[in-house]
């Protein structure tokens, strides 16, 4: 049996057959060692290491029509970004739940950053209180670096996406189809929205048209990218809640914002809060029990690092008493170019300050981030 060095063509090509998910997966690794070999292997071989049949027939059948390589190649040429388990980009938070999904197919960008999330669910049918309660948390959160995820669903999850890009935010959706197929197609534009400051995020591949069965399954990944999930307004059948449970099965936490008794739409998630959710009566209660207050001031801390020797050099010999940037060139022994380039983009970190002229100082303070107190 031929061995591949590279397994990530094969792990798009099980993405595309039925049958085969986390579970099944791992088995063939653990019995084959790569998937090409697993890709590679004779019906007996497969129900040797313990495929069930109806499984094995799924796979020789998909054998015949899909091609590993073809499958990287499309995904490329489409501009997705497929990210395996053996990928660094993978999302931390969502390896770390039972059966992460194999491969995910992403139209955007998952930023580090992206580990503080926060995912924010809800019904279809929102009410003015639900819209404006789903508004004020994105918004507040986002203002804190917290990232926001949901699904592109109407009601909640859009006013939750557009809330989070109208403050200058990053935003999260977890798709039930295909990165390639918008639905509903009404969110196309948001979609767009989206993938410029965040990512369209799906375990089905693309060309995977949006069936009712495959929302449910998608949550697990709405929950699982974050530390989180906030459930504004959802009915005692909604799908917000198989997203709550889902966190609480993934040991995350789960939030709730309380609402009218008498309106169907608060139902589950008043439900939620007499099961033990935690109440939401304002942003910093999200902040404070997950220990998420002090994000901002890591990231502009991070923003104040010094990125390379010539910005290290310049933290050096500067102090709150002005010099001269050609001083500091001569000090340096560098061309002065790179010296004023190094100390513009200081500047714009707010490392440092123009004092007059051409003369610089250590920035006193810098401007403090929106905080939710």
């Amino acid at each position: 049996m031929a061995e591949f060095s590279d397994d990530k063509p094969f792990y798009l090509a099980f993405s595309r057959v039925r049958g085969i998910g986390p579970a099944r997966l791992r088995l063939l690794l653990s019995r084959f060692g790569a998937l090409a070999n697993a890709w590679q292997a004779s019906a007996s071989q497969l129900a040797g290491a313990g495929l069930d049949q109806k499984s094995v027939d799924s796979l020789v059948a998909a054998r015949k029509t899909i091609i590993p390589e073809r499958e990287l190649e499309a995904v490329e040429r489409a501009g997705i970004t497929a990210l395996t388990w053996v990928d660094d980009g993978y999302p931390r938070l969502l390896r770390q739940i039972d059966d992460p999904p194999p491969a995910l197919y992403v139209r955007g960008a998952i930023l580090d950053a992206d580990a503080w999330a926060v995912a924010i669910v809800g019904t279809r049918r929102a009410t003015v209180y639900g819209r404006e309660v789903a508004e004020m948390l994105a918004g507040d959160l986002v203002r804190n670096h917290i990232t926001i995820v949901s699904g592109l669903a109407r009601g909640i999850d859009a006013v939750a996406h557009q809330a989070a890009l109208d403050a200058g935010g990053r935003t999260l959706a977890v798709l039930g189809c295909g990165v390639d197929v918008i639905y509903p197609p009404e969110h196309r534009k948001l979609a767009q929205q989206i993938m410029a400051s965040g990512a369209l995020v799906s375990d089905y591949p693309p060309g995977t048209q949006p069936e009712a069965a495959n929302f449910p399954p998608r949550n697990r990944i709405i929950s699982g990218l974050s530390l989180g999930a906030i459930v504004v307004e959802a009915d005692e059948q909604s799908g917000a809640l198989i997203t709550a449970n889902f966190a609480a099965e993934q040991g995350r936490e789960v939030f709730a914002v309380p609402g009218n008794i008498l309106n169907r739409s608060s139902r589950g998630a008043n439900r939620l809060i007499q099961k033990g959710a935690k109440l939401v009566v304002e942003t910093g209660d999200i902040l404070e029990e997950l220990n998420l207050s002090a994000v901002a001031e890591h990231v502009e801390a991070q923003a104040a690092l010094p990125e390379d020797d010539t910005e290290r050099a310049l933290l050096a010999r500067l102090s709150h008493e002005p010099v001269q940037a050609d001083e500091l060139v001569r000090a340096l022994g560098l061309p002065a170019e790179v010296v004023t380039a190094a100390l513009a983009m200081m500047e714009l970190k707010g490392m440092v300050r123009q004092a007059s002229g051409t003369s610089f100082v250590l920035a006193r303070e810098t401007r403090p981030p929106y905080r939710v107190d």
